[in-house]
């Protein structure tokens, strides 16, 4: 399971699409103004775990090289041009580097983190015909704008591959030498834009002969709103209004300037933390026990 991923056949994605929205509205937006360690540690800690449930263990190399350099360059960044803070480590050229700009510098990146890794696993979940069945009447354009959009890396990531086991067959994986490398790898990108670009307009007439976007014009789906999506769904906004709740009652909150200072841990603190983490880790939960329940049902026949 935790090789390849379970993908797109996980139990959460089975679960209508305004379900799976919801759950990603409600996660990546309570990340994005949550700097307490409490909750930066659930939120990062939650992504990463089920972007590899997901994908499998290839992402974790991914995610490894994306979270050192984005904590590595904002902290540093913060670090030089910020220079806030009562407790100073030393000077540079009359400017201190302070603890304090420091911790918001990491802080900071590990919010950023978990938001980026957060769109790894939404990107498995929500796929192209959720996106067009949830935005195709209200707004086709962006729907299909966005559908494009997460599925454009993905879809250059096996053309390229695609095109370099071409070139190779005929003998011109690599060339002699930094040049011929260079020179090859061009003629592979140059390839690769061609092909993005004329299937780009393929879609466009496509989609124009189809009337996508025309008034009054149906699509079909398979998609209806069942008991445990609204189940799923209750839960979900019961636990989003706890958090929430905490948020505006500042339980979320820390100062950073002049010195860092994180609030009491009280028992409001806590239930909101915990409905945090319960919101976040309920579609690993689900997918999980499908799993297993999967796994028990095939061992029976």
């Amino acid at each position: 399971m935790l090789k390849d991923g379970i993908g797109e056949g996980s139990e959460f994605s089975g679960y209508h699409p305004w379900v799976n929205l919801t759950y990603y509205i409600l996660a990546i937006g309570i990340t994005m103004f949550s700097l307490s360690p409490w909750f930066l540690a659930a939120t990062f800690v939650s992504s990463w775990l089920y972007s590899v449930l997901l994908r499998g263990r290839g992402v974790i190399k991914m995610n490894l090289i994306f979270s050192f350099w984005t904590l590595v360059i904002m902290a540093g960044i913060n670090v030089l041009f910020t220079h806030n803070g009562a407790t100073v480590f030393f000077y540079i050229r009359g400017n201190g580097v302070t603890l304090e700009a420091l911790i918001y510098g990491v802080s900071a990146a590990v919010m950023l983190i978990s938001v980026i890794i957060w769109f790894v696993s939404f990107n498995v979940i929500m796929s192209a015909d959720k996106l067009i069945f949830i935005f195709g009447k209200a707004a086709p354009v962006l729907g299909l704008t966005m559908s494009m959009i997460f599925r454009y890396v993905p879809l250059l990531k096996d053309r390229f591959q695609e095109i370099r086991m071409g070139q190779a067959c005929l003998g011109r994986s690599s060339g002699k030498g930094f040049i011929g490398k260079m020179r090859q790898f061009g003629k592979e990108a140059s390839i690769l834009v061609s092909w993005s670009l004329e299937s780009s307009i393929e879609s466009a007439d496509s989609m124009e002969a189809r009337g996508y976007g025309l008034r009054g014009r149906t699509s079909f789906h398979l998609y209806k709103f069942t008991r445990r999506d609204t189940v799923l769904l209750l839960l979900m906004i019961i636990l989003g209004a706890i958090v929430v709740a905490g948020c505006a009652l500042g339980k979320t909150t820390v100062w950073f300037y002049p010195v860092y200072v994180l609030g009491n841990f009280d028992l409001m603190t806590a239930v909101t933390l915990a409905a945090y983490v319960l919101l976040l880790f309920l579609p690993i939960i689900i997918d999980i026990s499908g799993e297993v329940r999967w796994k028990r049902s095939s061992l029976e026949m």
